[in-house]
């Protein structure tokens, strides 16, 4: 079963002025008003939020369907926008493994994988002994996935209260929450390198391939700062 004190201390992590949860609820009520502007339901809505948990692959999700792109055609693209969680997922899980855990909580958690409990559990993860820190880790992860569905209720209710400049304000402030987090963390070379580079490169492959710049920019500017890093080592 799952311990209690450890679960509600990972659940009670996320509170505070700078916490990541903060600019997690303020892009989910972004995301919970575009849901409503495209048609969706209150109960479709939160039943999206519950199931996906990640602003890109909502974000994806909701503009695949204003062009009428076809269901498979969606899937596809949620589950590769999503595919930017599998590092987060090889770096987080050795952290929390232990043999005397059983196995489910391990795949119950992987659910929780996202940039803001990403964020909380490594700055905690130290204060918590190995063997508990899988219970900690849920702790957020429900936090964290329960302000993402309040949030898309408030951003519904509130919808037309809210216009377009107001939405993309909103809705970005998650990427800068963690490019700021990742600019304070630059203690080696490899992280500085990625984020210089990817901050020069995306704009400079946008002349060429708009549709593609990020991707190509991220992708160059993490393999440069890699070797670099690994040959200054």
């Amino acid at each position: 079963m799952i311990d209690p004190k450890y679960f509600l201390k990972g659940f009670k992590s996320i509170k505070g002025v700078g916490s990541p949860a903060i600019a997690l609820g303020a892009s989910f009520i972004a995301i919970g008003a575009l849901l409503k502007n495209l048609g969706f339901s209150i109960q479709e809505s939160i039943f999206s939020t519950f199931l996906t948990y990640a602003l890109p692959g909502s974000l994806v999700m909701a503009e695949s369907m204003l062009i009428g792109a076809s269901l498979i055609n969606i899937f596809i693209a949620v589950w590769l926008v999503n595919a930017r969680l599998y590092p987060m997922t090889v770096a987080l899980m050795p952290l929390l493994m232990h043999e005397n855990q059983p196995r489910w909580k391990y795949y119950l958690s992987c659910h929780f994988i996202a940039v803001s409990s990403w964020l909380i559990m490594k700055d905690n993860y130290e204060d918590i002994e190995k063997e508990n820190r899988i219970d900690f880790w849920i702790g957020i992860g429900t936090a964290t996935w329960s302000v993402a569905i309040f949030s898309t209720v408030i951003g519904y209710i509130a919808s037309d209260f809210l216009n377009k400049d107001m939405l993309i304000g909103l809705a970005i402030i998650n990427p800068i929450y963690f490019i700021c987090m990742m600019l304070g963390a630059m203690k080696t070379m490899q992280i500085s390198l990625s984020v210089i580079l990817g901050a020069v490169l995306g704009p400079a492959f946008y002349f060429f391939s708009p549709e593609w710049s990020i991707l190509f920019g991220g992708f160059f500017a993490g393999t440069i700062a890699f070797f670099i890093g690994e040959k200054n080592d």
